[in-house]
């Protein structure tokens, strides 16, 4: 599996407004993408999933600010119930941008620097599952969604 990391303008994930196309490039013989993203991270996924080139969405504590719930990307949504960011009432009210098929996991324990090695972010919960145990549960999510 080919995984491309972007290093974002500013920073932020949010405001690089560069096309699909100038990730895909780095990998030209990758031919089914899925796109995704932490935080504003996967704000930013979701507008980059109305590119037709990709098959797939995967949310990290996050939710779309677009409306995907007409395409036919398989999506796999993961959140934690202890998220004080992304809460679980957020992504709850913003699934209606999704396709009626994604597949909403919340896992229980995680908060929202749950899903990246950061540390501490004002306005978070408390994480009571450990980083090992949330990895574990969003790795095994991911290679089920991906195989």
């Amino acid at each position: 599996m080919t995984v491309v990391i972007t290093k974002p303008t500013l920073n932020l994930a949010f405001f690089d407004q560069r096309p699909l196309e100038t990730f895909t490039a780095a990998a030209a013989d990758v031919d089914t993408w899925f796109v995704g993203g932490h935080s504003l991270g996967g704000v930013r996924a979701c507008q980059l999933a109305e590119d037709p080139a990709v098959t797939g969405l995967v949310l990290f504590g996050s939710y779309c600010a677009n409306d995907l719930s007409g395409s036919a990307l398989e999506v796999l949504s993961l959140a934690g119930s202890d998220d004080g960011l992304s809460t679980p009432d957020k992504v709850a009210d913003a699934r209606v941008r999704l396709p009626a098929d994604a597949t909403m996991i919340e896992i229980d324990g995680a908060n929202h620097a749950s899903f990246g090695d950061y540390g501490v972010q004002p306005g978070d919960g408390s994480a009571t599952i450990s980083s090992d145990e949330a990895r574990s549960e969003i790795t095994r999510d991911l290679v089920e969604l991906l195989g």
